[in-house]
């Protein structure tokens, strides 16, 4: 069969005259340059040299260039340690990266593992680099949390109440093997065979065992947590007499052995994770929040957080900018699941104008809430509702939809960050501070 047409040629073993850079491959202006010399000129990274004090040994990877790393893998949508070791053995931008090394899995974790109190410092020094170009200059804050699946089932919790009878049963079920098995007779070496005695415990029973084991920690856990939550309370009441000046009216609470919510459970997985619900359900996770600036989309503080409700995060977050700053925002929007007098006073003492739905918002009527027939009987609580009412269309509480919750979106529907890999809450929260990290590193590359 004979051709008029001619084409390039294809030889795939035809080789270079000068060895080949990345930077043939990998086109200038391309993220991954970006993030590696920001990494090597802009952060202070003495907080990860400083743990390698010891001469001998083989030399590690570049802290560097493993920080490098772990930046650019998250801005790409790449969590795992073992997928990132893939991608420096596959992807050409890694490569450019890491300079053709091939760290594996275990030393991606591991580096990661070690350092997390000074990977978790880079969100502030990032938020400072954004800051000098000009970005995050909070003049609106609006504030949201995300419901984030851990890495555990919530098949694999127990409520308290359900480990009080499974421990009942499994126990019994234990005894009457053991007194069975007290009953076996020599004879019955036949059916056991010569290497084993006959009075081994079976499998099934080591696993009834184990689980009984857990469940004893679970429930332990949750008396614990009962106990430190019926202290807190206590305290905190004491407190409130103590500025008083006497008792608090009503009657004294009973003071009695703290005993935890029948329905309270733990995962035997993650014990630190919580049955969260969600638009879509309940999953076993943890609350992720985000402060994040209208004007540019730059996370300015976050957090991990353990608990259902957001009530408790506004101050703490609003104190955190203040610590990444060094100032306050000049205005801040949450929905209705930051609401409370103790809330919106806490941003009036900061000089933050307050912008808080007062309850849930009906369609298409962004300032309408549950109050809409009447203002709270709250006066704190009325003053907002005024002030969102006042606004209209035109409230500055229309910020809030626009500015967090499309930062959610990229961070769970455009890089896949739907559920944390590692278990824990410190651990978590580490993985979070460096998903919100990339962020803002993606944000600054954007805006350079």
């Amino acid at each position: 069969m004979s051709m008029d047409k001619t084409f390039r040629p294809w030889d795939v073993d035809q080789g270079h005259l000068f060895p080949p850079s990345v930077r043939d491959f990998v086109p200038e202006g391309h993220p991954a340059y970006f993030v590696r010399e920001m990494v090597r000129v802009d952060l202070d990274l003495s907080g990860i040299y400083t743990a390698y004090d010891e001469a001998r040994g083989s030399p590690p990877y570049h802290p560097a260039m493993m920080t490098a790393l772990l930046l650019y893998a998250y801005s790409q949508g790449v969590y795992s340690s073992r997928r990132i070791e893939k991608g420096c053995e596959e992807r050409l931008d890694f490569m450019a990266v890491t300079g053709m090394a091939k760290p594996d899995h275990s030393r991606i974790n591991e580096f990661r593992r070690r350092h997390r109190d000074a990977l978790k410092g880079l969100f502030v020094q990032v938020l400072g680099l954004c800051r000098e170009a000009g970005l995050a200059k909070l003049g609106h804050v609006s504030l949201d949390g995300t419901k984030v699946q851990a890495n555990a089932s919530k098949h694999a919790a127990m409520s308290y109440k359900r480990m009080q009878k499974a421990e009942r049963e499994l126990k019994e079920e234990v005894d009457r093997w053991m007194r069975r098995a007290e009953d076996v007779d020599c004879r019955e070496d036949d059916q056991y065979g010569p290497d084993r005695r006959g009075d081994e415990m079976p499998d099934w029973v080591k696993d009834k065992q184990k689980r009984m084991e857990k469940i004893k920690e679970a429930k332990a856990r949750l008396e614990a947590a009962a106990k430190e939550e019926a202290e807190e309370a206590a305290r905190e009441r004491a407190e409130k007499e103590k500025k008083r000046g006497g008792p608090l009216p009503g009657r004294k609470p009973e003071e009695k052995e703290p005993v935890p919510d029948p329905k309270s459970q733990s995962n035997f997985t993650d014990p630190e994770s919580r049955i969260l619900k969600t638009k879509d359900g309940y999953v076993q996770g943890y609350n992720a929040q985000a402060a994040v600036d209208t004007e540019s989309q730059v996370i300015v503080a976050q957090g991990v957080e353990a608990r259902q409700n957001d009530h408790d995060e506004l101050e703490p977050m609003m104190d955190a900018i203040r610590e990444n700053t060094g100032e306050y925002p000049t205005e801040a929007s949450a929905d209705a699941g930051y609401i409370s007098e103790e809330n919106i006073v806490a941003l009036e003492d900061r000089g933050i104008e307050g912008y808080i739905a007062t309850g849930r918002q009906k369609h298409r009527t962004p300032s309408a809430t549950k109050a809409e027939e009447g203002p709270p009987k709250n006066p704190v609580l009325r003053r907002m509702w005024a002030r969102l009412r006042r606004g209209g269309w035109r409230s500055r509480y229309r910020l809030r939809k626009q500015t967090v919750e499309p930062v959610f979106g990229q961070i769970k529907e455009a890089r896949g960050f739907r559920r944390f890999l590692t278990r824990g809450l410190e651990m978590v929260r580490l993985e979070w501070s460096l998903v919100t990290t990339a962020h803002n590193v993606l944000k600054l590359a954007a805006a350079r």
